[in-house]
Formats: structure tokens, sequence, C-alpha cells
């Protein structure tokens, strides 16, 4: 029986029509304008460009340009079971965390009293783009860390206590193939302290952990 086919490689064997050819061509003509391709080059791919058959073909033939088209993301797989919502973590007087590779849930609910909770995602499995955390510190200390780039949406209410969040870096010029995390993060802190970061920890950085 053969392999079956993923569905990025029918997208790349799949037939190209002619209104996709000039669009590519257009592709070449600007790279050329720019300089990027010389006349030859150009005449070169362009001839081969009208006998392509495949949309894998197109690919291969800009690769090296900007504005082609490009091959499929590559979708991550992510080791266990997705889920939506995680069980609740609750800290009374002790310490919980979540950190590593740890394949993180849509929803996560937390209620810690006198004690810390870290909840770490710059190295967890996000299958979700959006993930909602809801965070409740009564005399606690509650650290979340999110990936770099992350989008965040923080609703606080402290009560005779503190959230805080780290601001975003300077926009940098984003990765096509790579959309940034959103996570909204709802924090109530009676007496206690919520802190959400940006990137990893320092020890991690400095490769010291």
């Amino acid at each position: 029986m053969p392999a079956p086919v993923s569905g990025d490689e029918l997208a790349m064997r799949r037939r190209v029509s002619d209104l996709e050819r000039e669009e590519v061509a257009d592709v070449l003509r600007e790279a050329a304008g720019e300089g990027r391709l010389t006349y030859t080059e150009l005449e070169d791919r362009l001839d081969t460009l009208y006998a392509s058959k495949t949309y894998g073909e197109l690919v291969e033939l800009t690769a090296d340009l900007p504005n082609g088209p490009r091959p499929p993301a590559v979708q991550p797989q992510y080791s266990g079971a997705m889920v939506e919502t995680g069980p609740v973590i609750s800290a009374f007087m002790s310490e919980t965390k979540r950190t590593g590779a740890w394949l993180a849930p849509q929803r996560q609910e937390v209620n810690a009293v006198l004690g810390d909770v870290t909840l770490d995602y710059t190295e967890a499995q996000l299958p979700y783009d959006d993930v909602y955390v809801d965070v409740k510190s009564i005399l606690a200390d509650v650290k979340i860390r999110v990936p770099q780039n992350a989008v965040v949406h923080l609703d606080s209410n402290p009560i005779l206590g503190s959230v805080s969040e780290q601001s975003a870096p300077l926009a940098a010029a984003p990765d096509p193939n790579t959309r940034p995390k959103t996570f909204h993060i709802r924090g109530t802190a009676i007496l206690g302290e919520i802190k959400v970061k940006r990137g990893p920890r320092l020890t991690k950085r400095l490769g010291l952990s």
C-alpha cells in the first residue's frame, strides 16, 4: 500500500493556472528591475515559468526572491493530547511550577493562597493561538512568563495587591510563517502579586539551567 500523501505535498503538486503564472512573472520582472536578477536569468526563469505545471515549481523558481509563492507552513506536532481546559492549579501554602516543554491547555485557572505559582510558557507546546489564564492571588506570588513576541491582553483587579506586565519589545519584522500567540490574562490580587514577564528567565538565557 503506498504511503499516505500529506496535505503539504498535495499543495505542492497542485496544478497552477495561467493567472498564477502571470503573478509569478510579475515577481520575476520586479526582481530584475531591482537588480536581483540579470536579464539572462530573467529570460531563463520566464521560460521555465511558462512551462511549469505545479505550485511546487513556482515555489522553486522564486525561492531566493521576496514576494514569491512559499511552501505551506509546517504545522508543529504536539506530544500528548491537546486539552482545551486544564485542571485548576491550586497552591495553598505551597509552590507549584509549570515549566519546560509542557503541553499547555487553552484555558487555565490558578488559585494561589499564601503560596507561589510559576507558569512558564516560553518553552511550552502551544497548540492554540489564544490562551486564557484566570488568576486569583491571595497573599501569594504568581509569575506568568510568556513568549517574547506574545500579544498580552491583561485585565487586572488588584486589591491592596499588585498586577504588573513587562512591556513588549520594540516591533520587529514579523515572521510570515509564525503567528504570535495571544494571552488573555485576568488577574485578581488581594494582598498578593501577579507578574507577567516576557521571554526566557535570565538563567535560561545564560545557559545556567
